[in-house]
């Protein structure tokens, strides 16, 4: 029998320390805080269906306008996880007086990056292939899943610099809102909540902005063509450094909210 140096039985406090995850001798996700160093992201805004944003959105959650956007990231350096592609979808969304911005869908080549998400912020991430390319003149983000670019947008290669809080025009993407839904293993649910986080020490190395492109392929799994193309709008590329901590719940459904 091998043994792994260094490790012993975990206790029943162990089980219940808030942060853990299985397999108990390696786990699949970090605890926070944990960093992103030198990430690249091609940020591209459209507008709409503000009735397609708005039958995304779970309530009390209200549109804050017409305008998407798709983050794709190359995340170069990130504690635990290495080097990943991701792409974030995203709407204006508030709830009373917070206001951000909601993900209806995500897509990313980790698969530790897939479980933090989902089990720690209830972000609805799947397993793909994003990527962020750059081809002579232009940059290029690829979101693809099941063999299908789902998503191909550019940008122009580094043509107006921009001050780093430029990139967000429209609503506040750094507010991060997401549906948390698990269940018990008999069916019962367990978790129901709206949650909220936000990206700290967050430290922008360059911005760009130029006139973007976005085209939308149908995929029923990863269905981003559901906020449909209406008028194409600005991009911006930027590469920062940004630090992952806890959120909060915003809105508990199974509790009493009356």
């Amino acid at each position: 029998m091998t043994r792994r140096h260094g490790l012993s039985r975990p206790t029943e406090a162990d089980i219940k320390a808030s942060g853990f995850s299985t397999p108990w001798d390696a786990p699949a996700i970090p605890r926070f805080p944990f960093q992103f160093r030198n990430a690249e992201i091609l940020t591209l805004y459209w507008r709409t269906d503000p009735e397609a944003i708005a039958t995304l959105l779970p309530p009390p959650l209200e549109p804050t306008g017409d305008i998407a956007c798709a983050h794709i990231y190359r995340m170069r350096d990130t504690d635990w996880i290495g080097d990943y592609g991701e792409a974030n979808i995203m709407v204006g969304a508030r709830l009373g007086e917070l206001s951000g911005a909601y993900s209806p869908y995500l897509c990313l080549s980790s698969d530790g990056g897939v479980s933090h998400g989902r089990e720690i912020h209830g972000q609805p991430k799947k397993y793909g292939q994003p990527r962020l390319d750059f081809r002579g003149d232009l940059i290029v983000g690829v979101v693809e899943r099941n063999g299908i670019d789902v998503l191909t947008g550019t940008l122009p290669y580094k043509q107006v610099p921009v001050s780093a809080n430029a990139t967000a025009p429209y609503f506040d993407f750094a507010t991060n809102i997401n549906l948390k839904a698990i269940d018990h293993i008999d069916g019962r649910p367990a978790v129901r909540q709206l949650t909220t986080r936000r990206l700290t020490e967050i430290v922008t190395h360059e911005a760009w902005r130029g006139p973007g492109t976005v085209e939308i392929r149908p995929n029923a799994q990863l269905p981003v063509f559901c906020l449909p193309v209406i008028e194409m709008l600005e991009g911006y590329f930027w590469r920062a450094d940004f630090t992952l901590v806890a959120g909060k719940v915003v809105h508990d459904y199974l509790e009493d909210n009356t």
